[in-house]
């Protein structure tokens, strides 16, 4: 789930991740624990809450910087998702965010949540807390931020329409078609509004080996697409 800040000020700089937690002990015993392992958490207010459609949730920040938010009880919509364009979403899957220091970033969600690494591409982390090969991707920066946005679709089909259809569009397709090496999944990379990064992709891994071992990948262009396609950008390349 992606939130944005509360405050009518805020910009694409001010994103925010949310996930959500089973019910109120959870949400409690995440706030506790974040707390006493000295990080600076924030309860939400009455109208920021009703500003995300939540009945709860804090807020905090990772060692890079990037800002999350742990909801309880987010609001369901009465009424299906209904695009003007068919693209055949099915779910959002992940996010990549910017890290100033993977491996410390990586320490600080294994040792904080039921968050684990499934693979690394160099120091990039792909972690998870479900079966779903990577929930999270830490991609090294210079500065913190949202670095692309991922969400299945439901065939390649749906893939490649995209694709021709952004081309005709004159949208800047950033990478792909292609197919990661780690996870599997087909891919389409493209720039939206304000210059975010909007990935479709479908086939993604599904892990329920419990003998599954992640793996080291180097950072190179072939780790990343294994069909050759050439990224534009700045973090996927080597």
């Amino acid at each position: 789930m992606i939130t944005t800040s509360a405050t009518l000020k805020g910009g694409v700089e001010e994103h925010v991740v949310g996930f959500e937690v089973a019910n109120d002990q959870a949400l409690q015993a995440a706030y506790a624990e974040l707390d006493a392992a000295g990080s600076a958490v924030e309860w939400g207010t009455d109208i920021e809450k009703a500003d995300r459609r939540v009945v709860d949730f804090f807020k905090f920040s990772d060692p890079s910087g990037n800002r999350f938010e742990i909801v309880l009880r987010p609001f369901k919509s009465t009424r299906r998702y209904f695009p003007t364009r068919d693209a055949g979403i099915a779910e959002f899957s992940h996010v990549g965010l910017k890290t100033t220091d993977a491996p410390r970033d990586e320490k600080f969600w294994t040792t904080n949540f039921n968050i684990r690494p499934n693979d690394w591409i160099g120091d990039a982390g792909l972690l998870s807390f479900d079966a779903v090969h990577h929930r999270i991707a830490l991609f090294p920066a210079d500065t913190a931020g949202i670095q692309h946005i991922n969400f299945q679709v439901d065939s390649i089909d749906d893939l490649m329409r995209s694709f021709y259809h952004l081309s005709e569009k004159q949208v800047h397709i950033v990478f792909g078609p292609g197919r990661h090496a780690s996870s599997g999944a087909m891919f389409l990379y493209f720039e939206g509004p304000d210059g975010m990064v909007y990935e479709y992709s479908h086939g993604v891994r599904i892990i329920d080996d419990p003998n599954y071992r992640p793996r080291q990948f180097p950072f190179t262009t072939e780790a990343f697409c294994v069909w050759g396609a050439k990224p534009d950008i700045p973090e996927f390349r080597d």
